[in-house]
């Protein structure tokens, strides 16, 4: 499975599946991300970490340990 981490720049992807557990599955589906949304990559800090997405029409900065955690299609 490929996830949000591994996603290019620029491209715009599904969210298929969330695999983290307890406080960190609901914090991020607290900022929007949810099965079957929408995610524009927009950057990529120069280390990897953060990335920084558009989700349902605002920008978030997301960790690479969470993005890890966000399985794309």
């Amino acid at each position: 499975m490929a996830t949000l981490r591994q996603a290019q720049v620029g491209s715009t992807v599904k969210v298929k599946r969330l695999t983290g557990e307890g406080a960190v599955k609901r914090r991020i589906m607290d900022m929007g991300i949810t099965k079957g949304t929408e995610v524009i990559i927009r950057k990529v800090a120069p280390l990897g970490d953060p990335v920084e997405v558009t989700v349902r029409g605002y920008q978030l900065s997301i960790r690479k340990a969470d993005a890890e955690m966000i399985e794309v299609e």
